[in-house]
């Protein structure tokens, strides 16, 4: 789905008459409707099958491309993006759920790890080959043409789930997946402020703004990969505050103004901390729930982060206004003290105590 990203705001711009204001409003609509499409995608995937919850965000996200290329105008636009939220919603609850399930309980950090390296690499990549196809009608055959090999791939895939036998439970997440959910939050206060104002602060010193990005991403997908297993060896409250620990020594570095080579290592460093939080912290919570609750807890989840990324960006947009760039980096630092007293909730354990052991948790 990122191949339409280059060319999206050009083409709402330039082809289809919008203004700036709609440009922000077609973007944001995505995870909008992605945050909403989290209260049944989470049932979908316990009371149909982990697998028809990842066919039918991919089914979504192929229909989005093919709303992109009718003759709808702004219309078309508005509608795709609905489509690919729900789709991403769709996607990403069945397919986390279904590689826990497949990895097992005892191996869900590096499960988890697996599927965000493909997640975040296709979003890196997608970029790139938009760029290079050159206009949008063709990022989105593109993405049509992806998305429907990739369901074709998953209906030759064997899926040995028993849905729960009451079947889809529109129900409200419970209480008690609000730590975890907001430990997970305000980790990622901190990716609208790199995505937006990342490239434009470091301008001011040396223009490794791209570089730095760079370095973030590459040094988040490899720690992902590699590194992603690390909380079911050792004890997921090491890895969760290690990753909060390198993401608040990167931000306030970048939040410095440094010189290029040091904003570099910055960036590695705040990738590298950003590959724990998550794993650690969800990896914890699929332990402790039930097989047919997984779907639930997934999309919580995911819907802590739909929503604080969403809160962020205007945050960060505030407080760039009035403080300046390094300011933003600054309030995320502070977000990850939020967070590592949510996880402190969350990663209790003590000695000698089990994880694996199922509760009443959701």
């Amino acid at each position: 789905m990122g191949t339409v990203l280059p060319a999206l705001a050009p083409h709402v711009r330039r082809d289809l008459g919008g203004s700036d204001h709609t440009v922000g409003f077609v973007i944001g609509i995505f995870s909008v409707v992605a945050l909403c499409s989290r209260v049944f995608s989470g049932p979908l995937a316990d009371g149909k099958g982990r697998k028809v919850a990842f066919l039918s965000g991919l089914a979504s996200c192929t229909i989005a491309g093919a709303i992109y290329l009718l003759p709808l105008g702004l219309t078309g636009v508005w509608l795709g993006r609905c489509f690919q939220g729900l789709g991403e919603a769709c996607l990403y609850t069945g397919a986390a759920a279904w590689a826990v399930e497949l990895a097992g309980t005892e191996r869900s950090a590096q499960a988890l790890g697996y599927l965000s390296s493909g997640i975040w690499g296709g979003l890196s990549a997608g970029p790139v080959v938009g760029s290079w196809l050159g206009t949008f009608e063709r990022a989105a055959v593109f993405q049509v043409l992806a998305g429907a090999v990739g369901f074709l791939m998953l209906t030759r895939i064997p899926e040995h789930f028993t849905p729960h036998r009451d079947g889809i439970a529109f129900r409200l997440p419970s209480r008690t997946l609000l730590m975890p959910g907001l430990a997970i939050g305000f980790v990622n206060v901190h990716y609208p402020v790199v995505t937006g104002f990342l490239v434009l602060h470091l301008a001011r010193y040396g223009n490794s703004g791209l570089a730095a990005f760079t370095a973030y991403a590459g040094a988040m997908l490899c720690s992902r990969f590699f590194l992603g297993g690390l909380p079911d060896r050792v004890h997921p409250r090491l890895t969760f505050y290690f990753g909060l620990s390198s993401m608040a020594i990167g931000l306030l570095t970048l939040a410095s103004g440094p010189r290029p080579a040091i904003a570099v290592t910055g960036a590695a460093l705040l990738g590298l901390g950003f590959s724990f939080p998550f794993s650690s912290i969800a990896s914890t919570v699929m332990r402790r729930s039930h097989n047919h609750e997984r779907g639930v807890v997934v999309g919580t989840l995911s819907a802590f982060y739909d929503l604080f990324v969403g809160a962020g960006s205007f945050a960060a947009g505030a407080i760039a206004s009035k403080f300046g760039y390094s300011a933003t980096f600054v309030m995320a630092a502070a977000a990850l003290l939020a967070s590592a007293v949510a996880g402190w909730y969350v990663l209790p354990v003590e000695a000698g105590q089990t994880l694996l052991e199922p509760s009443s948790a959701v």
